[in-house]
């Protein structure tokens, strides 16, 4: 009787998991897009494009995630020892590509400071000014989105081409801070601009980017955990004694 209550409740938490799976499926892929949209945002501040496999990765498995949540219930409730099997050896598999993408998220997490030292210099080189200039408006996003000025603070600019050439000693409007009026953007009123530097906001920015990616992936990861373990036990018993009541007729399954 016993057996009997725990293979149901297994069923019964199997079933409920895979509902849980969907769900996952759909954050999973939020989260990969969510990455995508915000690193094309800082994309010109880091050249390595391997940064973004963990996110490539996690959409592969939010999407596979939802096809393994029809196996899983379509073999739960007809008691399929093979599609229960084929559930099993899936979340392994998913499991393992999970462990993958934390490992490498916390590779790239350690990376994106040395990437981002590398590449700003060359990115605040570049700004001419104009919108149509692609690192001109990542620069102009970058220190509105942030509220920060320069690399490591506003007088940065001074070194930069476009300070030299426009001659007005002033840094972009996007420097102003957006309580100010009639902000110019010169440097003979420091306190109508943002005080800190973009690079250390940038790769604390990316680094909780990527925190996000690893939090979601090992919260999933448990679940999955749970749900191989509730699978393994109904398999388990429907191969010790294949006589025990379904989970959908209340019937016995012969």
């Amino acid at each position: 009787m016993m057996g009997q209550c725990g293979i149901t409740s297994s069923k019964t938490v199997l079933v409920f998991l895979n509902l849980i799976f969907w769900a996952a499926a759909g954050i999973l892929c939020y989260v990969g897009a969510y990455v995508f949209i915000t690193y094309d945002d800082y994309d010109h501040f880091f050249e390595d494009v391997y940064t973004l496999i963990p996110a490539v990765v996690i959409i592969a498995v939010g999407a596979l995630l939802f096809i393994i949540g029809l196996i899983g219930c379509f073999a739960t409730i007809r008691e399929s020892r093979c599609g229960l099997a084929t559930f099993v050896i899936i979340l392994m598999l998913v499991f393992v590509t999970e462990v993958v993408v934390v490992v490498l998220g916390y590779i790239y997490r350690a990376k994106v400071e040395d990437e981002v030292n590398q590449s700003i210099q060359k990115v605040y080189d570049e700004y001419n000014g104009t919108n149509t200039d692609a690192p001109s408006r990542a620069i102009d996003y970058v220190q509105r989105q942030l509220h920060c000025c320069g690399i490591t603070n506003y007088s940065d600019w001074k070194n930069t081409r476009w300070f030299k050439e426009s001659r007005n000693n002033s840094v972009p409007l996007s420097c102003c801070k957006p309580n100010v009026n009639n902000c110019t953007g010169s440097l003979s009123r420091p306190g109508d601009l943002y005080p800190e530097g973009c690079e250390a906001l940038v790769v604390k920015k990316l680094k909780e980017i990527m925190m996000y990616v690893i939090w979601a992936v090992l919260t999933f990861a448990a679940i999955q955990m749970l749900g191989m373990l509730c699978a393994c036990v109904v398999l388990c018993r429907r191969h010790l004694d294949p006589a025990y009541e379904l989970l959908i007729t209340g019937g016995t399954y012969a």
